[in-house]
Order: structure tokens, then sequence, then C-alpha cells
């Protein structure tokens, strides 16, 4: 589905994405700032403001590739309440958490039966409704899979470094420079591992969540 590309999707896309997006980064501020880091508050992040959540780059290449990303909410783990590692790792989940979440409540219709599941483009009517709320899952747990892999500065890096030895976390902090390069040839050299990480997790839970 991140394949098509046409305007019924791109607006479907536009919709989706200002509201995952945006839930996702205001998760991770809320998070920070109640485990005591005042920095996502003072930089204007704890808002529904999708505009201070999205990255535009970022935003197109997820509605034209089918991935992408939204501006970073800084954090400062010295500001953390408890350890900086695993403070961090709980601030990183809470953003995946958000977009399964909403998922999980977009679901909730179809198990209703008040809509169809619509997986391509439809001409117009209630198949158009459903052809929204099935990008407004699959793209939320896309961004929640996707997220989840651990490569800087991905969420799941973050989790990783909590639960790996200190000293191990140590010599790979170095590597965190070359996180975006990692993860940009991952993308485009190896894109049947990135099927394997997202595509196939993300699918299996929409035909779980719906079916």
């Amino acid at each position: 589905m991140l394949q098509d590309f046409n305007l019924t999707t791109i607006i479907a896309r536009v919709i989706v994405l200002l509201i995952a997006f945006t839930i996702h980064e205001l998760s991770h501020a809320l998070t920070a700032d109640y485990l005591g880091d005042p920095t996502p508050r003072h930089m204007g992040r704890i808002t529904l403001n999708p505009l201070k959540h999205l990255d535009p780059i970022g935003t197109i290449m997820l509605i034209v590739a089918g991935f992408g990303w939204a501006k970073p909410v800084m954090v400062n783990p010295l500001n953390l309440r408890g350890n900086p590692r695993t403070s961090m790792a709980i601030v990183a989940v809470a953003g995946p958490l958000s977009n399964v979440i909403l998922a999980l409540l977009a679901a909730i219709i179809f198990r209703l039966g008040l809509v169809e599941f619509t997986p391509n483009p439809p001409s117009g009517g209630a198949s158009l409704i459903g052809y929204l709320m099935t990008q407004f899952i699959w793209i939320n747990l896309i961004l929640a899979f996707f997220n989840l892999i651990p490569i800087p500065p991905l969420d799941g890096s973050k989790i990783l470094f909590a639960i790996l030895p200190a000293d191990l976390v140590y010599r790979l902090r170095p590597l965190e420079q070359f996180g975006f390069l990692i993860l940009m040839a991952l993308i485009f050299i190896f894109p049947t591992a990135i099927d394997l990480l997202v595509g196939a997790p993300a699918g299996a839970t929409l035909s779980f969540l719906i079916f």
C-alpha cells in the first residue's frame, strides 16, 4: 500500500501523518516532561500543533517513498528521574507505543463492522472512509515498527542501549554519528531487511487487528 501514488492516497496520507506524527512526538515530549526534563516544554513541543512536530523533508519522504521522520524531540537525559538510560528508553518507547494505540483505536470501527477494509484507493462513498481508516492503521503501524529498529537516531536504539551492558554501550556510542547513513543503506541497499523488520510485522498486526 505504501507504493500507491495518486491524489486520493496523498490526501489520505497527509491527513494521517498530521495526526500520527503529532501524537508520536507529543508522546515523547509529555513522557520526558513527566520524568522531569523541561526541555521539550521550553521548546514548545508539548502541543497538538502539527507544525511544531513535522519535518518537511521527512513528511514528504513518507508520503512518496513509504518511510520518513518527524522533527526529533530534544531531551536532556541528565534531567530525567531515575537511571538516565532507562528513562531515555521509556521516553523513546512512548512514541511507537502511541502509534500502536492509535491503530488499536482505529481498528475498533472495523471490528464493529462500521466500515470495510479498503486497501486500494476507492471511487468514493463509504469506501473512502474505509480507505482512510485503513491507511490510518497501516501508517501508524509502519511508524511504530520503523522507529523500533535499533539504529540511531531511531527510538529502538535508545531502547537497545538501555538493555545492553554499560561498557558495550560505551563502545557503540561512536557509531551513533553514522546511524543515519547506516539506516539509509539498509533502506536502499537491503530493502528486504526493512520488509522483514517493518513491513512483515506491520502487515501481520494489521491482519490481526482487522480480521
